[in-house]
């Protein structure tokens, strides 16, 4: 089952990391573990071209999608992620329902798109012909928008309806920085903000995900209506690594 597919099913709770670290011994272990995509992050992470390629590659054969979030909604980013052999792309920053089409835009082909033909390398991701790329996984990338601007906050009813948007993941502590709050998760503007993002997305049945570090985070968001529950490699690996430490000096 592609990622799209698992998006679209309304009962299916979904699970996936952002992937910092730049390294293709991690990307394949998370993606055997149970994630259901990994997000490899060229936007604030030290992810370059030859690691991210090798990243999406470790994935293959598992069940986790690669998915990169790209610095900025930018046609060339985008084609160099999917023809790398990527399943989707996490957009930061959107702010309009304008920023959300060209966003959709960018991950298909003419005439119903802007990207540009080349999957040399991606369609061996998918072990297919050169040619069979585009009428399969090229129908199929996914558009993932990170909510974290208060320009999205104040359009979200209307950027959840845009077609072609398959999913959004709530950026906390983006949209705290906006809001004048920064890291206060639990300050009264956010849980408002919070609050209008789940509603909006809840009425257009649009998949939500947030970020959950410890098991009552993410049952808090599944009771929400969240669908998606995400975490990060790198905080994971220092809290385990502390938490080793802890024992140690115990």
């Amino acid at each position: 089952m592609n990622f799209k597919d698992k998006l679209a099913d309304p009962a299916r709770m979904i699970s996936g990391h952002v992937a910092v670290i730049p390294s293709a011994v991690t990307a394949q272990a998370m993606s055997v573990s149970g994630a259901d995509f990994l997000v490899f992050d060229c936007e604030h992470g030290p992810v370059g071209p030859e690691s991210l390629h090798a990243m999406i590659a470790a994935t293959q054969g598992t069940g986790c999608a690669p998915l990169v979030r790209i610095p900025s909604i930018d046609e060339n980013e985008v084609k160099r992620a999917l023809d790398a052999g990527a399943e989707g792309i996490c957009f930061p920053l959107a702010r309009s329902v304008a920023d959300a089409e060209r966003a959709v835009a960018s991950l298909r082909y003419p005439p119903h798109g802007t990207r540009g033909w080349g999957p040399f390398v991606a369609h061996s991701r998918w072990n297919m012909g050169l040619f069979d790329y585009l009428p399969g996984p090229g129908t199929k990338t996914v558009c993932m928008l990170l909510i974290e601007t208060i320009g999205a906050l104040e359009n979200i009813e209307d950027i959840c309806a845009v077609e072609g948007v398959d999913c959004m993941v709530l950026a906390p502590f983006d949209l705290s920085t906006e809001l004048g709050v920064p890291g206060q998760l639990d300050h009264p503007l956010m849980t408002e903000a919070n609050a209008r993002i789940e509603a909006a997305a809840k009425k257009a049945g649009m998949p939500l995900g947030g970020v959950a570090f410890t098991q009552e985070q993410a049952q808090d968001l599944k009771a929400k209506g969240y669908r998606i529950l995400a975490n990060f490699d790198v905080l994971m690996l220092k809290r385990a690594t502390a938490q080793v430490a802890e024992w140690a000096r115990a």
